[in-house]
């Protein structure tokens, strides 16, 4: 199951979305943006699903910094 956390990581709103299949880190990940607070963390499992979502927020006119943690990936989303 997904966690959607408030809670404040490094000033930063968390989403955990490793282990979720397409399309729902996307979704979530558009949730957190709704939400207006930055940046953004997005926690993913799957290489596409880092590229997936850089891609969507980039569209969006995000800034993304991404960085690999052992097989995962950490996801930051800024203005």
């Amino acid at each position: 199951m997904w966690q959607y956390t408030t809670g404040k990581v490094e000033n930063m709103k968390t989403v955990d979305a490793r282990g979720l299949s397409c399309p729902e880190p996307i979704m979530l990940t558009e949730e957190a943006l709704k939400a207006g607070e930055f940046p953004v963390k997005i926690l993913v499992s799957e290489p596409h699903q880092k590229s997936n979502i850089e891609n969507f927020v980039g569209g969006l006119g995000y800034k993304t910094t991404a960085t690999e943690v052992g097989s995962e990936f950490e996801v930051v989303i800024s203005k």
